[in-house]
């Protein structure tokens, strides 16, 4: 049997460790899907448009490390690309994979379809470049090889999405075999001098501290190093704080955990732990406008240690040349002990107390039923939205994952979001939470849910509208027009489907609804939970007025 430019991808894909890939079809990748199902080691999923397979692709790396999807040309991976800048956003490995032209149309003059009506195709690569580590067109089965290896290596060294793009008569052309992955997964070599250098550094600071802190953030996951930030933890004996977009990174038993810190709207006691101590350990966070509360909680002066995914800035000096793994492992080894600030505080468990069946159903009640079904087992995807202050007050068992999009912020992300992490993480128990306003963006991929026999548990909050943006800024614009989301289930279900459809507007009503989801193990159950407008959390309404705040700063005087 020849061996083939798409039999290559297919192999490399799989020795990284890939068991599916998503993808839409279209006449320029048709060839490519066809080579890439020779392969038996990986399934071929398949999604309802480009811009759901690429938040599919995103969150099957989540539960997986890595992912690919497969689209054709320019009407496929241009909507495709906003899942991609999701993915550099929020440091995921996706593989974007798009069908090209034939290598011979190119520079002919030719005018083809799915383009912009130019004989210049190399637009699409131009734009990829902006979105992603690397990015490489095969118009050859030469080159192919080297050019397949760069756009995975780059990926997985960098933590980011990359693309490739392979003309439509160049996947089938015949091709050397790959050889063992290992080359792709080296590690870069430890720059040893300066790694010591940054722990002497950090060493200094603490020695000179008793109030230590500990604030984990949200790149700690795509750097690996998640072990390794509660072995210091465990060494330094100290207070640990999250950032909200790393809910779940860090084990909540673990002794020294105190909550959420989140600027104004922390956990009781979080903020004045964080901005009172001697030394602030910051490890692998991100400061942005929602993080810092619109700029109002953003750490820094020379009490500050952050340590960076490939850099660590301490006393005033930077650091590089060295992972943060490898700084935290070392740093750990002769951290010295600082309890004080853990003696000093507790761990704050926010307790809602449960209503009576037959009462009005609420956010607080939800939320506090959907933290009952939380195992070590659960994945917990939450939309965009109060979705997010909900997941954040609720108390995780070790071992249970949190899934959020806070740097990107795409409203509509879940849905297809949770679908491929299911996919990637079948043994585990899939719960998305996402509102009504969201869900119209990407409802689709639920049909996907069905089609694959996934059983997610969606919790559909019907309140009618875009309530995050009321809270930061109203307007007509926010309101939406209502759907019968439980009676969708049915549309997808059609003939053969076995998903579940059910609402609940009272405590009683949710109760039994999450009874009914948890025996439907054929496919996914959607549960519209119909509660007031107004019925959101405190904490977003608070939020909300800081980002807006922040959002109409007047412009500066030229």
């Amino acid at each position: 049997m020849t061996y083939t430019v798409g039999m290559y991808l297919a192999e490399r894909l799989s020795q990284i460790g890939l068991k599916h890939h998503f993808a839409v079809a279209g006449d320029f990748n048709l060839v490519l899907l066809d080579q890439l199902l020779v392969n038996k080691e990986m399934e071929q999923v398949y999604c309802c448009n480009e811009l759901n397979c690429g938040f599919s692709a995103e969150g099957y790396a989540r539960a997986h490390g890595a992912a690919a999807a497969v689209v054709t040309f320019s009407v496929g991976a241009i909507s495709a690309m906003n899942a991609i800048g999701g993915a550099y956003a929020e440091n995921l490995p996706v593989i974007l994979i798009s069908g090209s032209p034939n290598s011979n149309d190119y520079g002919t003059g030719h005018i083809l379809h799915h383009t912009l009506g130019t004989d210049d195709y190399t637009y699409q690569l131009e734009m990829m470049r902006h979105v992603t580590c690397a990015a490489e067109s095969i118009t050859d089965a030469a080159s192919a090889p080297a050019k397949i290896d760069h756009v995975i290596r780059t990926a997985l060294r960098e933590r980011k999405p990359a693309y490739l793009e392979i003309a439509c008569n160049v996947s089938d052309a015949e091709c050397v075999r790959p050889g063992p992955v290992s080359s792709l997964l080296a590690e870069v070599r430890v720059d040893d001098v300066s790694l010591k250098a940054a722990v002497e550094a950090s060493l200094s600071l603490l020695e000179k501290s008793q109030r230590v802190t500990m604030v984990v953030g949200s790149k700690v996951r795509a750097a690996h190093a998640q072990a390794q930030t509660e072995h210091l933890a465990d060494k330094l004996e100290c207070a640990v704080t999250i950032m909200a977009a790393a809910k779940s990174f860090f084990p909540e038993d673990h002794k020294g955990f105190r909550g959420l810190y989140w600027g104004d709207v922390s956990s009781p006691g979080a903020q004045e732990l964080v901005e009172k101590s001697d030394a602030l350990i910051c490890v692998a966070p991100v400061f942005n406008d929602y993080s810092t509360v619109g700029w109002t909680a953003w750490p820094k002066g020379d009490n500050v240690l952050l340590a960076e995914p490939n850099r660590v800035t301490v006393s005033g000096k930077t650091y590089e040349g060295f992972t943060l793994r490898e700084f935290l492992e070392e740093l750990a080894k002769k951290a010295p002990s600082r309890p004080l600030t853990a003696q000093e505080s507790k761990k704050h468990v926010p307790v809602i107390a449960p209503t009576k069946a037959d009462a009005r159903l609420t956010n607080d009640e939800m939320t506090r039923q959907i933290n009952a079904m939380l195992t070590s087992d659960t994945t917990l995807v939450a939309e965009t939205g109060d979705s997010w202050f909900n997941a954040t007050r609720m108390d995780l068992p070790r071992g249970a994952r949190v899934e959020l999009e806070m740097q990107w912020g795409h409203i509509g992300w879940s849905v297809p979001s949770a679908f491929g992490n299911a996919m990637g993480s079948q043994e585990r128990q899939h719960i998305l939470m996402v509102g009504d306003g969201s869900f119209q963006l990407t409802a689709q991929e639920m049909a996907q849910m069905v089609r694959y026999k996934l059983p997610v548990i969606i919790f559909l909050v019907n309140n009618r509208g875009y309530v995050i943006e009321i809270a930061i800024h109203d307007g007509p614009y926010n309101y939406i027009k209502n759907w019968d989301y439980a009676g969708l289930m049915e549309v997808f279900n059609a003939e053969d489907g076995h998903g579940l459809g059910l609402k609940a507007t009272t405590a009683g009503e949710l109760a039994e609804a999450i009874k009914k989801a948890k025996a439907n193990r054929e496919g996914p159950t959607i549960i519209e939970c119909q509660i007031e407008r107004s019925d959101c959390t405190k904490t977003l309404v608070k939020w909300g007025k800081k980002v807006a705040a922040a959002n109409s700063r007047k412009p500066q005087a030229s």
